[in-house]
């Protein structure tokens, strides 16, 4: 498979999360694009300390936080507050009025991460496990955890206040435990 061929491959999963994060499909599509022609023009560089896909999103990640932080317009999250709304209440049921967790509503042991981490199977788990979040959640996780900014550059990106970013994180996170005990750790393991 010649080197573009396995770019190609990738294209629709770079696509998605460029989307995702963007939230503007032509710009997304122009991220993409230049990170195939800088994957393409780099793969000399790429000294295969890691896979293909991996040193291509690293590329991708890097222009989508260029993209973000160059672009003058602004999301407001509070505009898309009808679908957190309903993950709210369902948060909420999961603890105490006092903020503890509810006996059956308590994260499990997940065994040995390691272990976990080295199977490729998670992954594809917990893809499906943040696609399944809303996406103005997923959102705001990705651009913490995976593009690595600050609490405060998403706050100024996003408009919402340092809290209700933590929130958002807290909730996703233990949205995608919540998921990943169901599928992928399942009763017997957790």
């Amino acid at each position: 498979m010649s080197p573009a061929d396995e770019l190609v491959h990738f294209r629709p999963d770079l696509l998605r999360f460029a989307r995702l994060q963007l939230r503007d499909d032509p710009l997304a599509e122009d991220v993409v694009q230049e990170t195939m022609i800088a994957a393409l023009a780099g793969r000399r560089d790429f000294a295969g300390r890691s896979a293909l896909k991996t040193w291509v999103f690293s590329i991708l990640k890097n222009k989508i936080v260029d993209a973000i932080r160059s672009r003058e317009r602004t999301v407001n999250l509070s505009a898309l507050s009808g679908e957190e709304e309903a993950f709210e209440e369902a948060f909420d049921r999961l603890f105490k009025a006092n903020g503890h967790w509810k006996r059956d509503n308590r994260p499990g042991d997940w065994g040995d991460p390691e272990e976990t981490l080295r199977q490729a199977q998670f992954w594809q788990v917990f893809d499906a496990c943040l696609n399944h979040l809303p996406k103005s959640t997923a959102r705001v996780f990705m651009m913490r955890e995976l593009l690595e900014f600050e609490v405060d550059e998403i706050c100024t990106e996003l408009q919402i206040s340092s809290s209700n970013c933590y929130v958002i994180l807290h909730r996703a996170r233990n949205n995608l435990r919540g998921c990943l005990e169901r599928s992928w750790f399942g009763p017997g393991e957790s």
